[in-house]
């Protein structure tokens, strides 16, 4: 262990590494509805934890939130003894995510290397106190090389087994190669909390049960793990997601609260009938006409033309010929781009 193994050694005496988390009544809403509902358990620091349930069930939702990313709308939960949704701020400083697709994807142009030496850069300009930003660049960089060293061997991942060892590319990584340079960059940090999703996605049955004994190996060690699986082991603590009904609620669906991903309500379409179907077939779904005829001309009453133009210039609308009421849709057009401004931000 590096020269910082004596101030982790003292906080560890002071209290545990992990973090407890607790979820009680825990729920997200999105733009189609809750993605999770109703969740509620208790982790004890170092335990092993499985969210479990087929895709789009909502489990990477419910890491994200109880990593401190993702803004939860009902019930509540704590990690480390920091409420949430009230301190996200706090939680991400204590907890770190493994590769998120969409989130902090590997940059498939890096080598393994590369990607070390930047997080612990990172971690050292961000979260490094003043008096070590001080110190000597020779200890500064023999300190970034044992924190990168330890979180390698915790993480199980072989340089020199690598094709071209830390020079080989993200892009010829396998996929259990990758999911561990992935752990190992959030390792770096020794979090209290980590994060790991897809955990046993497109892995052999070997290769899945190495995965986890490496899960084991870092609860063990005292790091709380949530892992996001389809299908958890007998020894883990197992939450199961299931998706809940949009109509369960009576509410209109919010945007998830995600860094960069402001969310858009979906509109309703339209339900015709057999009656509301013309001529043609075609089914109408509540839209306008605009004043096209199938027949022949039909003789124009002026007067009653007259009447209507006056009705329609007293109500504030106009007509562009076509029969389309252009006051309306300038007024549905200015509508929808205050909701749009509204929704970005909200973000």
């Amino acid at each position: 262990m590096g020269s910082g193994g004596g101030s982790v050694g003292t906080e560890a005496e002071e209290r545990p590494h992990g973090a407890a988390v607790v979820a009680d009544g825990f729920g997200l809403k999105g733009p189609r509805g809750w993605a999770f509902r109703k969740v509620s358990f208790r982790a004890e620091p170092g335990a092993l934890v499985a969210i479990e349930g087929p895709s789009g069930s909502g489990r990477t939702c419910l890491l994200l939130a109880l990593t401190g990313r993702m803004r939860a709308k009902e019930g509540h939960a704590e990690v480390g003894g920091l409420p949430l949704p009230r301190k996200m701020a706090a939680v991400r400083r204590i907890s770190a995510l493994g590769q998120v697709p969409g989130v902090n994807e590997l940059d498939p142009a890096f080598t393994v290397a590369e990607h070390l030496r930047e997080r612990a850069l990172l971690q050292r300009r961000f979260d490094g106190s003043v008096r070590a930003l001080l110190r000597r660049p020779g200890t500064r960089a023999a300190e970034a090389r044992a924190r990168i060293a330890e979180a390698v061997a915790a993480a199980g991942l072989d340089l020199d087994a690598l094709p071209k060892g830390g020079r080989t590319s993200v892009r010829d990584l396998e996929r259990p190669e990758a999911l561990r340079l992935s752990i190992a960059l959030a390792l770096i940090g020794r979090p209290r909390l980590l994060a790991v999703d897809d955990t046993d996605l497109k892995l052999s049955d070997a290769d899945r049960a190495g995965v986890w004994a490496l899960l084991r190996s870092l609860a063990a060690a005292g790091t709380t793990v949530l892992a996001v699986c389809s299908e958890a082991p007998e020894d883990a603590l197992r939450i199961t997601t299931t998706a809940s009904a949009p109509e369960e609620s009576g509410e209109a669906p919010e945007a998830l609260e995600a860094p960069g991903t402001p969310g858009t309500p979906e509109e309703p379409a339209g339900e015709g009938t057999a009656e509301d179907a013309g001529a043609g077939g075609t089914k109408t779904t509540g839209a306008k006409t605009t004043g096209a005829k199938t027949s022949g001309p039909e003789p124009v009453d002026t007067e009653k033309a007259r009447t209507q133009t006056a009705g329609a210039d007293a109500a504030g609308t106009h007509t562009d010929g076509t029969g389309t009421d252009t006051g309306a849709a300038a007024s549905t057009t200015e509508e929808g781009a205050d909701d749009a401004l509204a929704e970005t931000g909200r973000s």
